[in-house]
């Protein structure tokens, strides 16, 4: 199943409070849970003024639903073609 990239722009992310985090992530998974099992939030990553999503989804419709039913910025979608880490460079 591919994976995707998804960036969020959201100004002020960065000063968004647990509390605030924790309403987001539990929309999220609301609109998650009633897609079904075909797209799964893997990670997010906080920044600044954006959020960058890591999810498992057939498709970038899909992403892109789910951003819709969740109020959420899908501002760029990208399909990772490949993983690299520090082993790649043994």
């Amino acid at each position: 199943m591919p994976k995707y990239v998804i960036e969020r722009e959201l100004p002020g992310a960065g000063k968004l409070s647990g509390e605030q985090l924790k309403v987001l992530s539990q929309a999220s998974c609301n609109v998650l849970n009633n897609m079904g099992p075909q797209i799964q939030w893997i990670q997010s990553y906080v920044t600044a003024d954006k959020i960058y999503c890591i999810y498992i989804a057939p498709n970038e419709e899909m992403i892109r639903e789910h951003a819709k039913q969740g109020g959420f910025p899908a501002n760029s979608i990208s399909e990772v073609s490949t993983v690299i880490d520090p082993v790649t460079a043994g």
